[in-house]
């Protein structure tokens, strides 16, 4: 992965422009967003009622740190793209959010909108960074051939898997 700004990992400076492994990348926040994805998630869906501000101040922190570090790894463009897929696909995430829920005996209209902010922002970014994680692991970024493919097999696996849920 070929980085797009100046980044410090580990105390070690890596400039713009440098190559650096993605398995530097990808596990760490794979692991680390599953974990805030599905805290953010269970604190917008309890049955406890977590006010508002600790909701968007718990997972605002985790978004803000999320966007800077995508556009250090994947540039403004990638990240634009990703906002732009994210609004495309709203009916997509309501749909697979209000399955989650039924599965609690609730529904996406048991909520008022601005609760559906967090978990709605965390399957963006979670996504995001799935098609990245395919892109990187087949080499796609410099191959045309290679990148049409790893988004067919992005797209056939996010549909085979709202398909099956």
């Amino acid at each position: 992965m070929k980085l797009r700004s100046d980044i410090r990992i580990n105390r070690k400076h890596y400039p713009a422009g440098s190559e650096i492994s993605w398995f530097r990348v990808y596990p760490f926040f794979l692991v680390h967003m599953l974990i805030f994805g599905v805290t953010g998630f269970v604190l917008a869906y309890s049955d406890q009622d977590i006010p508002l501000p600790v909701l968007y101040v718990h997972s605002g922190i985790a978004f803000f740190a999320y966007l800077l570090f995508y556009l250090k790894f994947f540039g403004r463009d990638a990240v634009s793209w990703m906002f732009i897929n994210g609004t495309l696909g709203l009916i997509g995430i309501y749909t697979q959010i209000d399955w989650i829920l039924t599965l609690f005996g609730r529904s996406w209209s048991d909520y008022p909108w601005y609760v559906h902010a967090v978990p709605v922002m965390y399957f963006v970014l979670y996504t995001f960074l799935m098609r990245q994680a395919i892109l990187d692991l087949s080499n796609a970024r410099t191959d045309r051939r290679r990148d049409r493919f790893a988004g067919v097999f992005h797209v056939a696996l996010s549909l085979g898997l709202y398909a099956v849920l």
